[in-house]
């Protein structure tokens, strides 16, 4: 069945340069029209990728919370989580903790883990001043601007993430893994394909190899799926990446990525997939109360820079594990 024939109740208006957009009346009761409505718009995000629900008039955290509810049934719990984000309610958090005047680059949340969210949600309650718009990107678009010869060598090799936990930088091992029980923490990385490394000093080093090129559920379509540039050392601003080197050392840094074959990335493979996603980039600032869905397999996401205050909540639905996500390793103590 085409998309569209699910989602033809629904007046969407597809924009230039924007995601989609649906106006509505606001509702007497948003979390009922979000459950009347909701194979509808999951139709829409699976078509467009990515979808703005403006008129719903979204104002408190509990809200937000039952509308998640209604359109995603069972939220996520996050984990391995790489910076710290506040818990508002069962698997509704606030946004990452990121200075506001540096943007966070193109990525598609949580794309390491062996099991990733499918969808997206996100509501704003305070519009900022200037700025601050979660932008989205077509991942089959962007795989298919990229050099041949580059994806062909990811989708062969996967990618690797490397963390370092510490204190300062980044979120915490508590944070990251819901305990600080180091058995605990053992055993999840034991299952889920995750390499560990217990340094002399306490911290763990974790290393684990996922794929970069994947197929979309639905559609079927080849994506690209992961965070290889926004976790890379040359996507973090120069005296950024200065002062953690300076600290931690090259090999210390609380994250960093590599071709599958442990082969570092250079600065000039991550400007160029960055500048891919810009070219790629739709934006529509944020209205106070406005709805985001997004699909998080065909679709990434970003946050711009901004001024004055922005609260934006989030929420993660529909986990599943997309052809393509390995390859694996079998994770190891070492």
């Amino acid at each position: 069945m085409p998309f569209s024939s699910l989602a033809s109740p629904l007046d969407v208006e597809l924009r230039p340069d924007k995601p989609a957009l649906l106006c509505v009346d606001p509702p007497e009761d948003a979390p009922s029209w979000a459950a009347e409505y909701r194979e509808a718009l999951r139709a829409q995000v699976t078509e467009h990728g990515a979808l703005v629900v403006r008129g719903l008039g979204l104002r408190d955290t509990d809200q937000v919370g039952a509308v998640f509810a209604r359109l995603a049934g069972s939220l996520l719990t996050e984990r391995e989580t790489f910076a710290p984000r506040q818990a508002l309610g069962p698997g509704l958090y606030s946004s990452t903790t990121w200075p506001a005047n540096q943007p966070m680059c193109m990525h598609h949340e949580l794309s390491y883990p062996l099991q990733v969210p499918g969808l997206m949600l996100f509501a704003c309650l305070t519009a900022p001043e200037q700025g601050g718009a979660t932008a989205v990107a077509d991942a089959e678009q962007v795989l298919r601007a990229l050099p041949t010869g580059l994806t062909e060598r990811f989708e062969r090799e996967g990618w690797i993430l490397t963390r370092t936990y510490n204190d300062e930088i980044g979120a915490s091992l508590t944070e990251s893994f819901g305990t600080h029980d180091h058995a605990e923490i053992e055993r999840y990385c034991r299952a889920n394909a995750i390499d560990f490394t217990w340094q002399p000093d306490g911290t763990l080093r974790t290393e684990q190899r996922r794929g970069a090129v994947v197929r979309h559920p639905v559609t079927g379509r080849s994506c690209w799926f992961n965070q290889i540039a926004f976790l890379n050392e040359w996507t973090l601003a120069p005296e950024v990446r200065e002062y953690l080197v300076d600290v931690y050392g090259e090999d210390g840094l609380p994250f960093n990525t590599l071709y599958g074959d442990g082969s570092p990335i250079g600065e000039d493979v991550v400007q160029l997939i960055n500048s891919v996603y810009e070219a790629h980039t739709r934006r529509d600032p944020w209205h106070a109360g406005d709805l985001l869905l997004v699909d998080n397999i065909s679709t990434a996401h970003s946050r711009e820079a901004f001024t004055g205050e922005r609260q934006v909540l989030v929420g993660m639905g529909e986990p599943l594990r997309p052809a393509g996500h390995g390859p694996a390793r079998e994770a190891s103590e070492r």
